[in-house]
Order: C-alpha cells, then structure tokens, then sequence
C-alpha cells in the first residue's frame, strides 16, 4: 500500500485546507506534506515495493521508482522556496491557502501518472495535472497571466487529446488484429508482438505528437514560453521540472513498448520533432532579452536534445538519463533564482540587469552555475550525456543530424552566454544597499545543486541502477 500514500497524502492534506490551524500555517504545511512524500519516494528507490495494487492498476516499477525520486524532492525545494518568499514578502499570504490546494492535487495527480499501470489512467492524471496547472499559472489581477493560462490549457488539450485519439488507435489495430484490446502497461508488450499494421502506426504517431506538445516540441511550442514567462517563479518550476517529467514518463512508456516493432517510425518522428525545436529555440534564444523566456527556450532546446536522444537510442539511452535528470534540476535552480531576480530588479528584461554577484550573491553564483549546466559543461551530468547522444549519433551514422546538433548547440551556447555573463560579471547599473540575502532563500537550490553535483561526478549505486534499467528498457527489453 505505500505507493499509494504518494496519492492519498496531498489529496487528503488538500481536504484539510478546510481547517483554521492549517490555513493560519499553510506554507509550513504544504513543506510538512512534501517532506511526507518526498520520504516515501526515497524508501520506494531503495526498498522497492513490487506488489500490483487495486486490481493491477498501480504497480511500480525502475521508471517509476526513479522519477518518483526526483520529482517529490524538486517539489519539496519549490515548496520551501515558496514559504520563505511569503516570510519574507507577507502580500503574498493571501493567496498561498488557494495556491497550497492547487499544488496539493498537481502532486497527487503527478506521483499518479508515475504509479499509474494503465494507460487511460495515466492519461487522466496527467488532464488533472494541466488542470490545476492552468489554475496556477494565473496571477490575481496581471490580465497577461489570464491569457497564457487559456494558451496553456488549450494547447495541453489538444495535445492530451492527440494522445485519447492514438489511444483509440491502438485499441482498433488490436481488434483488426483478433486481439482483445488491454491498456495495462505490463502487458502491452506482449499484445505490441508482431508486425505493426497502420493503425497501430497511426496511433503511435499520434501519441507522440501529442506528447511532443505537452513537452514544448515542434510544431506545437509557443504555450511553453508565454506560460513560463507569465506563471510564478515557483510555478514555472513545477511546469518545468516536474510536469514535464511526467509527460516524459509516458513517452518514454510508448517508446518502450512500442520501439521493438515501430522502430524507424519512432526514430524518424523524435528525431525530427527534436531538430526542429532546437532550431526554433535557438533562433528564439538569439532574439529575446527577457530572463524568463530565455530560460523557457533554452527548455524547448533541451526537449529536442531529449527527442533526439530518445529517438536514436541504443548508446544513446544511458546519457538520455543523465541528461534528463539533470535538466530537472537544472531548470528548478534557474526558473527560482529567475524569480528572485525579477523580484530585486523589477524588471526580466537582461539588458537592465548587470552586477549579479555584486547585489545577490547567492542569486548570480546560482544563475552562473546553472547556465554552466543548462550549457553542457563539466562536471554536470548534462555534459556527459550530451557526449553519449553525440557518440550514438556517430555510431547510427546519422551525420547529418549530429552536423546540425553540434552547429545548433555551438549556436545556442554564444547567444545564452552572450545575454546572461554580463547579468552575472557587470557592473552594477546602481549603487544600493541591498538587503543581504539568507542561506534559508538559498536552500532549496543549494539542494537542487548538490543533487546535479552527484550526477556529474559520483552516482549512488541504487540511483545508478535505477538508470541502467530504464535506459535498457527503452530498447524495449
């Protein structure tokens, strides 16, 4: 039963918003419900709980297991990042009982699809997830807020409903087949045997693509930069290093069942989709001069590495990992010290900015070593598993495709360094005593920090394995 605590915990810590106690100290408990889950989640990748639940609809396996590690301790992280912005900022309590509901049910519903051993409860999960999503991206009183959470719901819409559609896809090419149609995960490997008739290859291509929209992919990406620019820094993070996860989660499920079969369809759509939004991106990323979006960017840049990565796959899978991992925590540390540097300023425009390790100390060392990261460097996980995707690329002889990889990431790397250093090195515009900021408003990334740290030089052998045996999986076996 203890999967099932990452569930019922937020959702009925959600009931108890009803309670006076509770509300009069909500950030406290919104941290209280976090550390609950993010401790169960860290005892599941170590003591694995291997018992199907609730008639087979929950079972827990590596992928799980792994993304359930790191997704609750990111929301933990957000979650003290938000109390000690309202302790320090009291306009902001009115709105935190509402925000605490709406984070409760996006964590639930979050642990679900990770959980979730059917597809259409997956699905579900991830609807209530862009839900609450939509909810929290609006802001009380700022009309530009309303509007890019309308564009997020829409877009996720349509692309959850590209999703049901492959869905009913799949449930035809398994009746034109003779076969009975089932959506349990565990068992679709079986029903994928054989050769892939059009339907089949219809709803994969479907469920992809309505995927890819959920990720920020090509052709279906301009939510993502209007509704990080415009969400709070605390929700941005959520949207970017969480729910992104999730949708991922169920990707990386399609693909697992399904490469074995489709192999050159799921190359050739991931590959391409992933092409395609890096260049967008880094075109995008030449172009903007806010903080925010610049960061969002550089998000739907990482996406189509992870397309990429996924789409190529063999060698490729282990540094797919890495990367992913990595790209969690990186955009946490990134979109939260965006947040409190648009607080100090004033302003997200990067050309008002400059001084950074001058006026925030904590805020530019973070800005500077995330973008380090968010660019490939050592000793960060994304920079091995950028050479692990660019060594497989070689490997499948697809030269094209790793000339364009390497002209884009060399494209990308000058316009981000371009735009942030002097934020970080310059000289402050205005000479102010600033208020000194505390290792408290710090303690979340520090965490998140660490935590990239480890993937970069030293892998605990539980999270290790965890990752060999998604990547494995991803070749279908």
């Amino acid at each position: 039963m203890r999967p099932l605590a990452l569930v019922v915990v937020p959702l009925l810590a959600c009931l108890g918003l009803v309670l006076p106690v509770i509300r009069a100290r909500v950030t406290v408990f919104l941290i209280g419900v976090a550390i609950v889950t993010s401790a169960v989640a860290a005892l599941e990748a170590v003591v694995p709980f291997d018992q199907p639940l609730l008639d087979h609809l929950v079972r827990v396996d590596a992928t799980s297991r792994l993304f359930l590690a790191v997704i609750n301790p990111i929301f933990l992280g957000v979650s003290v990042y938000v109390w000690n912005r309202v302790a320090t900022t009291p306009a902001l309590r009115d709105g935190m009982v509402r925000f605490t509901g709406f984070a409760l049910v996006f964590l639930a519903a979050s642990n679900a699809v990770l959980i979730a051993n059917h597809l259409m409860v997956v699905w579900i999960a991830l609807e209530v997830t862009a839900l609450t999503a939509a909810a929290l991206i609006v802001r009380a009183g700022v009309r530009s807020s309303y509007q890019a959470s309308l564009r997020y719901l829409l877009f996720s819409s349509v692309g959850l409903g590209f999703v049901l559609l492959g869905i009913l896809c799949l449930t035809r090419g398994m009746e034109a087949t003779g076969q009975t149609p089932a959506f349990f995960i565990d068992e679709l490997p079986a029903l994928a045997k054989g050769e892939a008739g059009p339907w089949r290859e219809l709803g994969v291509a479907l469920m992809i693509l309505g995927l890819g929209t959920k990720l920020g992919l090509a052709p279906m990406y301009s939510w993502l930069p209007e509704a990080y620019d415009e969400a709070p820094p605390a929700v941005t993070a959520l949207l970017a290093a969480v729910q992104f996860n999730c949708a991922l989660v169920m990707l990386f499920r399609i693909v697992h069942v399904y490469r074995p079969g489709s192999e050159g369809l799921i190359t050739g759509i991931l590959v391409g989709l992933g092409i395609i939004s890096m260049a967008i991106s880094t075109v995008s990323i030449i172009a903007t001069r806010n903080i925010k979006r610049l960061i969002a960017y550089a998000s739907i840049n990482h996406a189509g590495v992870i397309a990429i990565g996924l789409g190529v796959g063999k060698s490729a899978s282990y540094g797919l990992m890495l990367y992913v991992i990595s790209n969690a925590f990186i955009k946490a540390i990134l979109f939260l010290t965006a947040g409190k540097i648009k607080a100090h300023y004033r302003t997200k425009d990067t050309r008002q900015i400059s001084g950074l390790v001058k006026d925030l100390p904590y805020s530019g060392v973070f800005l500077m070593v995330g973008t380090f990261a968010l660019l490939g460097f050592p000793p960060f996980g994304s920079f091995v598993g950028e050479l692990l995707i660019l060594s497989a690329l070689v490997s499948s002889h697809q030269l094209l495709v790793f000339a364009a990889f390497c002209a884009l990431i060399t494209m990308s790397f000058v316009a981000t360094g371009r735009t942030i250093f002097p934020m970080i090195w310059g000289q402050p515009r205005e000479q102010n005593d600033w208020p000194r900021q505390t290792f408290l408003s710090a303690a979340p990334k520090i965490g998140f920090l660490v935590a990239l740290l480890v993937l970069g030089i030293y892998i605990p052998p539980v999270i290790n394995n965890l990752i060999q045996q998604v990547a494995t999986s991803l070749e279908g076996r």
